[in-house]
């Protein structure tokens, strides 16, 4: 319980700052297109993929490696059961 408090807290403290930098993008972007340059709002997007996709990767590739190392580990010990 000690060590939950501080956690949350930091959490709730760190996802209220990001929700705030939302609306900064946001405006800045809008007001880029408006002003005909949608260069930066191209990069922005590709950096919201970026960020979208890292976290999924590096679980799968996690994943693959936790299971071929079960079915390793399964197989030397089928093999000195027998």
């Amino acid at each position: 319980m000690n060590r939950l408090f501080p956690a949350l807290a930091l959490w709730l403290g760190v996802a209220f700052d990001a929700v705030a930098q939302c609306a900064i993008c946001r405006s800045t972007l809008e007001s880029n297109v408006s002003q005909g340059d949608p260069g930066i709002a191209a990069g922005i997007n590709t950096g919201i993929l970026y960020l979208l996709v890292f976290p999924y990767a590096a679980a799968i590739i996690i994943g693959y490696m936790w299971y071929r190392n079960a079915k390793k580990h399964r197989k030397t010990a089928r093999l000195m059961l027998e």
